[in-house]
């Protein structure tokens, strides 16, 4: 357990945080019975035979699980951050006619969305349909989605009141009361599929950025004038409201495994925004914060920690206090693994790009991370960023396939 140590989604994006939205702390979720039914009796689990790729070994069950943890397994296991995406014909049947809103919130629908590619391709792991931005509501953060602009955070924070008068009531269960039915019934599914099901939060500071800036910033300048200016105590706005959000996302992750999750990723999506100076004093600490109320509660369930963009202070992850650290596509694995040392689990980090690609690119590219992180059953093979739109399906099954069969330990 890499427990000195360094959070897709889904799928996930703002770069994971770019969609999910509940209008304010009191919504109880979807319930559009036109659309599809979200009751619980009526939430259908699949059959065996629905998952169309070949029946996994009874190994495979928590291979995922194990690889997190920094085991060596018999075989290199893999899942994709944004794997749930547009980039499948089945799921833009879903999203090109109903909002995200009504997509993540209503469960039927989110365990369909959730399910499609594992059921199509096989990886070795469920992650649910949602957002890192889902949980904000239940703190009285309002935001809402804009065709053509993504998320719209409408909850101003710039002042220590501001943050004071956030709600403290993380009552997940009550104000969203949609989470429960989707990852109990997707920890069902994960069971028929003999796969584990990946729970996923926002880091702090990611949070906060996308919370204080409103939407998308390629700057994000009101939140670095929120940091100097409580660098200069003037204002302690900034490390008020990251340590609210290091509780909240502690016990938000905390209750997905409570319903189910049996890995957790952290995603500090906006890492890129960071020098490494800002990355040690602002991000770090409160992410550590999280994970370690992660870790108190639930010891033996590994969390992932993934900076996207935070390659240049790699070194500066290896105590985060998680299990294993998530690399991004903008630097080579067997660097990276240089870096970190030998001890420090890893997952990643295949350049998206190469999705576009023959599949002779894909296979060798497979091949090359594999063994750059240490050989077959040495890491656990992701992309080192989101499934692109517009990536060939068969470019997944390919990426895949040759995961399993190049990645199998010989005996």
């Amino acid at each position: 357990m890499l427990r000195q140590h360094f959070i897709f989604t889904l799928f996930c994006s703002v770069q994971y945080a770019t969609l999910a939205f509940v209008t304010n702390s009191n919504h109880q979720g979807f319930r559009n019975t036109n659309v599809l039914s979200a009751s619980t009796t009526d939430t259908k689990i699949s059959s065996p035979s629905e998952y169309k790729v070949s029946r996994p070994s009874p190994g495979d069950r928590d291979l995922l699980v194990r690889a997190a943890r920094g085991e060596k397994v018999e075989r290199t296991p893999v899942w994709l951050m944004r794997q749930a995406g547009r980039y499948m014909a089945a799921f833009r049947e879903y999203s090109n006619k109903y909002p995200f809103r009504e997509r993540s919130e209503t469960p039927s629908m989110a365990i369909e969305l959730s399910t499609q590619c594992v059921k199509e391709y096989g990886m070795d792991g469920i992650i649910m349909f949602s957002d890192i931005l889902t949980p904000l509501p239940v703190m009285g953060i309002n935001f809402d989605v804009v065709k053509g602009t993504g998320p719209v955070i409408t909850t101003e924070i710039r002042t220590e009141e501001d943050v004071k008068s956030l709600s403290k009531d993380y009552d997940f269960e009550k104000k969203l009361p949609f989470l429960r039915e989707i990852l109990t019934t997707l920890k069902a599914e994960a069971d028929v599929a003999n796969t584990a099901l990946i729970g996923f939060v926002g880091a702090p500071f990611t949070l906060a950025a996308y919370t204080i800036e409103g939407k998308s910033s390629k700057h994000c300048l009101e939140t670095k004038k929120l940091i100097m200016a409580a660098e200069e105590g003037n204002n302690a706005a900034m490390d008020m409201f990251m340590d609210e959000l290091a509780t909240m996302i502690g016990e938000y992750a905390s209750y997905q495994i409570e319903c189910g999750a049996e890995v957790i990723q952290v995603f500090e999506s906006w890492a890129h925004q960071l020098s490494p100076r800002l990355f040690e004093s602002v991000a770090k600490p409160a992410a550590q914060k999280a994970i370690r109320i992660i870790k108190d509660k639930h010891p033996n369930i590994p969390v992932i920690y993934f900076a996207n963009g935070g390659s240049s202070y790699l070194e500066l992850q290896r105590d985060m206090g998680c299990d294993s650290i998530c690399i991004d596509w903008s630097i080579d694995m067997a660097q990276a693994r240089s870096i970190l040392g030998p001890d420090v689990p890893v997952s990643g980090n295949l350049d998206p790009t190469v999705l576009f690609g023959s599949k002779e690119q894909i296979e060798q590219a497979v091949r090359d991370c594999i063994d750059k992180a240490g050989g077959p059953g040495n890491h656990l093979l992701n992309l080192g960023h989101g499934v692109m739109q517009g990536t060939p399906e068969i470019a997944v099954k390919w990426l895949v396939d040759e995961c399993k069969r190049y990645g199998k330990v010989e005996e």
